[in-house]
């Protein structure tokens, strides 16, 4: 079968840069989708997308449908015709599913049947439908309508590209009439482009100023802009997501260097790359010690012929935002750090939990105890605590949300507070997210989990919970910091007694029964998801989460020591045994007895294993006493062969009251060595 490349293009005004990869996808899947359903065949596919243009080029695309052959079976004959011949239900509810009358349908067999030859249609006369379904399924979240028009789109259009070979489509979509007409650049080329053909788009757009690939403009902004900051002695930071956006709002990129007076060089680098970043659309440098440089790369939708002209103006822009951030620090400057609690007071954290100021001072009291748990130091942990939030009411946090905690460690350094208290304001909210950066001290390690701990126990407290997706106060995240902290810095706290403590400092603001039990598991299902993205078996996790150790690392460690246990050829069998003794240790009578008495030993194989307990008891619990719990089950996995020693030639349930009550005792004694790390039962 004949084929031939197919092309469109949609002309906009400016599209939502946000927003322009998402929708260049979804046009070409649903193009591609259309043509699936159609029956028709193609080599290759390509979106293209630019500030002012959506287009699909495929290649190779047949130029006619195949024909197809319908065969539907339909009821019995029997089924079909009552007794005297006629028609039942059954027999015209399948013509009409077919669309035909009765009489076209085929009696001739066992059963009904309907056989139709459909023959394929041109693939002309099929693209312009193909195309509109694709336009009107984009993942637009608001449709505009423009003039009197009644057609919707993101913006209002201005032309329609569209080819199968040499021939334009006859049609109409959106209000633009398909031709071979596009559109170059709006100043470079303001004049129609005729495209020669589909393969040459790209090429034929290029002559008019317009990089119709975003990939290729997405290339050379970051070639390009890596060239220059090194020129610069500098390095750039181009956020992915700046970049898409900054390759989604020019179509012939020009990048060019900037830079601003060094005075503004005072004010912290991370509010001035916020607005750069965020306001400007800029490109920040760094030097080789991470400080910002004075100067930026914008990059421009122009190739000038005086770039100093562009270069002026992007820096006269610049310079009211960087003013605003000087302002705001030198006026936050004037009063200490500590004096905007008097602030939060009056700032509501939660309507039955308090004000800001109210969280510090729990936070404050809460990081004061974990601190030298986790060999911190308290009082600095306190005074952490307490100026947490301050920064929340200062100018630049008003101004520049994304600054809270870094504004406060500024602010702190600026007031001569201790660096580790300084640097605790900003890494109370570490991590940020998934795999973000954890705290660098012990203080600020204290305060994080304090902050977080503070919020689970009192929004848990008064009763709201996450549901499904909605978790407003992010408790999910938030026990998902603690356990990174904890495991990560290898952090030994004891989670029950901080949680205990936690629920003690609200008082009768909250519900308090069963609470500190609610929170704790809340926080270790969390481990759950943990370990099944790293993939360990949730048998694994559950037979540490039975012990319920209350130590994060503690419990991490066990679950690493089950998890190399499961590796030794006698991981199965014991696993076996313990879940076993467990199921025989259930059903026991009045209690196991403490302590074991050899003199009840009627069998070798008793001896054998009371021995090899002991032998292993001896090894093993100091082992895991100093949580050396992979050594400690290495250890005991010697205990195999006495073990099946034991079951082959001992019966449990002796009919002498006193044998079969000591050997529950031996089988509890067992259990117990394995207790001492996981319950392995559960791995069975």
């Amino acid at each position: 079968m004949s084929a031939q490349d197919f092309l469109v293009e949609l002309g906009t005004e400016e599209l939502p840069p946000k927003a322009l990869n998402t929708l260049a996808d979804a046009f070409l899947a649903g193009i591609e989708k259309g043509l699936q359903g159609a029956g028709l065949n193609f080599t290759a596919k390509k979106a293209y997308a630019a500030p002012r243009r959506l287009a699909v080029l495929i290649t190779a695309l047949d130029v006619q449908q195949p024909d197809r052959s319908i065969n539907l079976d339909g009821p019995p004959r029997q089924a079909a015709f009552d007794a005297e011949g006629k028609p039942t239900q059954a027999a015209l509810g399948f013509a009409k599913k077919c669309g035909v009358e009765l009489s076209e349908i085929d009696q001739s067999g066992p059963k009904l049947r309907f056989s139709q030859h459909i023959a394929g249609k041109p693939t002309v006369s099929l693209l312009p439908q193909i195309v509109e379904d694709s336009l009107n399924d984009l993942p637009i979240p608001k449709r505009m309508r423009w003039g009197a028009r009644k057609e919707e789109f993101v913006r209002p259009t201005q032309w329609l590209v569209m080819l199968f070979g040499d021939q334009v489509i006859d049609c109409t979509i959106l209000a633009q009439t398909a031709g071979r007409d596009s559109r170059g650049h709006r100043f470079h080329h303001p004049e129609t482009v005729r495209i020669s053909a589909p393969a040459n788009y790209v090429e034929d757009l290029r002559k008019a100023y317009v990089l119709a690939d975003a990939d290729e403009r997405r290339e050379l902004i970051s070639k390009r802009t890596a060239e220059l900051a090194t020129q610069q002695e500098g390095t750039a930071i181009v956020p992915a997501g700046l970049l898409d956006e900054v390759t989604a709002l020019v179509e012939w990129p020009v990048p060019l260097v900037c830079s601003f007076e060094e005075r503004f060089l005072e004010v912290p680098q991370e509010a001035l790359i916020t607005t750069m970043q965020d306001n400007q659309k800029y490109f920040c440098l760094l030097d080789a010690d991470g400080k910002l440089l004075p100067r930026f790369i914008t990059v421009a939708n122009v190739e000038s012929k005086d770039p100093s002209q562009i270069v002026s103006g992007n820096e006269k822009v610049v310079r009211p935002r960087l003013t605003d951030a000087e302002f705001f620090f030198k006026q936050d400057k004037k009063q200490p750090l500590e004096s905007f609690n008097q602030r939060l007071e009056n700032v509501v954290f939660q309507a039955q939990l308090g004000s800001v100021y109210d969280k510090a001072v729990r936070v404050s009291k809460l990081a004061a105890y974990i601190a030298p748990r986790i060999g911190g130091d308290a009082e600095r942990a306190s005074r952490a605590g307490l100026l947490s939030k301050c920064d929340l009411a200062t100018a630049m946090v008003g101004e520049f949300p994304e600054m809270q905690g870094v504004a406060g460690y500024y602010y702190a350094l600026n007031d001569g507070e201790p660096d580790d208290v300084a640097l605790a304001l900003n890494e109370q909210y570490m991590p940020r997210g998934a795999g973000a950066e954890l705290p660098s001290t012990l203080t600020g390690a204290a305060v994080a989990i304090a902050d977080k701990l503070d919020t689970l126990v009192g929004i848990f407290g008064i009763g709201m919970l996450p549901t499904g997706s909605k978790d407003p106060y992010a408790l999910r995240r938030a026990a998902l910091g603690i356990l990174r902290i904890l495991i990560e810095k290898r952090l030994d706290l004891d989670l029950t007694e901080a949680v205990a403590f936690t629920v003690s400092a609200f008082g009768a603001q909250i519900k308090s029964t069963g609470l500190a039990e609610q929170v704790l598991d809340f926080i270790f299902d969390r481990l759950r998801a943990r370990y099944e993205d790293e993939g360990t078996e949730v048998a694994v996790y559950l037979s540490v989460r039975a012990l319920k150790p209350g130590s994060a690392l503690d419990f991490d460690q066990r679950v690493q020591a089950v998890q190399a246990f499961r590796r030794l050829p006698e991981a199965a069998a014991l696993a076996a045994v313990n879940k076993r003794v467990s199921n025989l240790l259930g059903k026991a009578e009045g209690g196991v007895a403490a302590t074991v008495e050899p003199k009840y030993f009627d069998n070798a194989n008793e001896f054998s294993l009371y021995s090899a307990i002991q032998q292993a008891d001896h090894a093993a619990a100091p082992m895991a006493a100093n949580r050396e719990y992979r050594e400690a089950l290495a250890r005991l996995a010697a205990l195999r062969e006495p073990v099946d020693a034991f079951f082959e030639a001992v019966m449990v349930n002796a009919e002498d009251p006193a044998v079969r009550a000591n050997r529950y005792a031996l089988l509890a004694r067992l259990r117990g060595l394995f207790l001492g790390v996981a319950d392995i039962s559960l791995l069975g």
